[in-house]
């Protein structure tokens, strides 16, 4: 397949379900930030990542696989992909906890949408691994989590075709969190938003 330049990372589209300014700055600028969470994540990925097949008693697994989808224009790759009992289903391995946001929801749903296209087979659910807790959470590919994968994947393309930094998020327990936070300085913008152009603070 000829993948076109259009075509936006399902990692990405984690990125901007949790904030589009992070999706901004990795996607639209190119920008990455190293911290203690973004290279321990990293090489906890490095044993992920190897591709191959494992032919287990109850399952069979094959890991790194390419998906895309035609209609959202958007690709990458599943951590894991198994078949088990007949059910086809992406597990994705995270480095943090479960369930603490959205977004990584909308990636793994993401992933299922792609390997339905390619294979005409219906997901129903899928899984996130956790590293910090050694276990797997269930997530479950409803109506309500397609249609927002559909939404974030057409805001991603919109984003892009603007090419514009969005402005910081609200919510900024997200902020303290974030790798980025240094580089995006939230409150720094927040606090020079209160100024006019002739230095004159807002109260």
């Amino acid at each position: 397949m000829n993948m076109t330049d259009d075509y936006i990372p399902l990692a990405m589209l984690n990125a901007l379900a949790y904030c589009p300014r992070r999706f901004g700055y990795e996607f639209i600028q190119s920008e990455m930030l190293l911290n203690e969470h973004v290279v321990e994540g990293q090489l906890r990925h490095q044993g992920v990542d190897l591709v191959g097949t494992n032919w287990l008693a109850e399952a069979v697994q094959e890991r790194r696989v390419y998906v895309w989808s035609e209609r959202l224009r958007i690709a990458g790759f599943c951590d894991l992909v198994e078949l088990k009992a007949g059910a086809m289903y992406p597990v994705e391995y995270k480095k943090g906890r479960l369930g603490r946001w959205r977004n990584d929801h909308i990636q793994l749903a993401a992933q299922a949408i792609c390997l339905e296209e390619r294979t005409g087979e219906t997901i129903e659910r899928g899984y996130i691994f956790s590293f910090a807790a050694r276990r797997r959470e269930e997530v479950l590919f409803s109506a309500e989590l397609r249609s927002e994968v559909e939404r974030v994947a057409a805001e991603a393309h919109r984003l892009s075709a603007a090419g514009i930094l969005p402005p910081p998020i609200a919510q900024r327990s997200k902020c303290r969190d974030c790798s980025l936070e240094p580089l995006c300085l939230p409150d720094e913008l927040q606090k020079l938003a209160t100024f006019d152009v002739g230095g004159d603070q807002h109260v």
